[in-house]
């Protein structure tokens, strides 16, 4: 799969040789809840959740989807010209409902003109073989991506941080969603309490048996109104956080590890600055701190899959 000459596969690139033009993702908030909030599995969702991190100004769960994706293309068609358009399932869990609930909110976006698909983000333990099958009905009219929090692959840091389900658990799911019609795609988050370098390189080796398609990755950030931002003002000194510096450096050696067919959706986590209170990058813009990683790999020499071993055959 050739890109452009950055030496990863890049999310942009694929979506233009996907679709032939710019495709602009917007973000809905429809009121899920999380199965670790809910009592269902826990309360106090994980300790490094605040849901407000994620969601733009125009995207509330009082207003409807097809409001949230009329103001959403209203706002971006302006912005960048954009014709095409992915509404994103994102805050919380989004495949948490009945499958008729389900059925109901996909269709209403995709009946929206301009949207030609769905991502869907949502969690490794909430995912049935009908909601599969469903999905996979829909992929053969509509791209459809379906993106799991894998978070870590470690299971004593997944127990620490109040997930509610193992690393066993998401390899299981994503071997229910693979050979299906739509992307698989997983979130990684960098930098969690207790992880060693060695630790944090091993995510890549375990991601890259994962069938997945694209990959989020993210550095930690505490976030206010958390239990991390609670366990990180009385303990400081069990948190260690990235520096920008630190970050770049480890991110080009950590994607060489990475098998190289993954294309990677982002590099690091944008909290809103009234809510983050560490690391504070806000000094530097998503777009810089991605040339800044290009230029590193260029003077380390390295790239995408350099020490990749494995071979792994997502087609089957």
């Amino acid at each position: 799969m050739q890109f452009t000459g950055k030496r990863y596969l890049d999310y942009s690139s694929f979506i233009k040789l996907t679709f032939g033009e710019r495709v602009q993702k917007i973000a809905l908030d429809i009121g899920f809840s999380c199965p670790n909030r809910d009592g269902t599995k826990g309360y106090g969702g994980c300790t490094y959740c605040n849901n407000n991190t994620f969601n733009p100004d125009y995207c509330e769960p009082t207003k409807s989807i097809t409001q949230q994706l009329q103001e959403g293309i209203s706002f971006f068609s302006k912005k960048y010209k954009a014709q095409k358009y992915l509404a994103y399932f994102q805050a919380y869990t989004n495949t948490y409902a009945d499958l008729a609930s389900l059925k109901k909110m996909y269709k209403e976006a995709l009946n929206i003109e301009g949207i030609i698909g769905l991502v869907i983000g949502t969690r490794p333990d909430c995912i049935s073989k009908e909601i599969i099958d469903y999905l996979d009905e829909l992929s053969k009219k509509y791209f459809i991506s379906l993106e799991f929090g894998v978070e870590s692959t470690n299971e004593k840091t997944l127990l620490k941080i109040n997930r509610c389900h193992t690393f066993e658990e998401t390899k299981t799911t994503f071997e229910l969603c693979k050979n299906k019609g739509f992307e698989l795609g997983a979130h990684i988050i960098l930098g969690l309490p207790g992880e060693m370098k060695s630790e944090l390189l091993h995510h890549a080796f375990e991601i890259s048996k994962l069938p997945i398609k694209t990959l989020k990755i993210h550095h930690l950030q505490i976030i206010k109104n958390s239990v991390m931002a609670v366990q990180y003002k009385r303990n400081p000194e069990n948190f260690d956080l990235f520096t920008v510096e630190n970050y770049i450096d480890f991110i080009a050696e950590f994607i060489g590890y990475l098998r190289p067919t993954i294309i990677i959706e982002r590099f690091i986590s944008e909290a809103p600055k009234e809510l983050l209170i560490v690391p504070n990058w806000n000094h530097l813009k998503n777009f810089e701190i991605v040339a800044k990683i290009d230029k590193k790999l260029i003077e380390k020499n390295t790239w995408q899959g350099k020490f990749y071993k494995g071979e792994v055959d997502i087609s089957k």
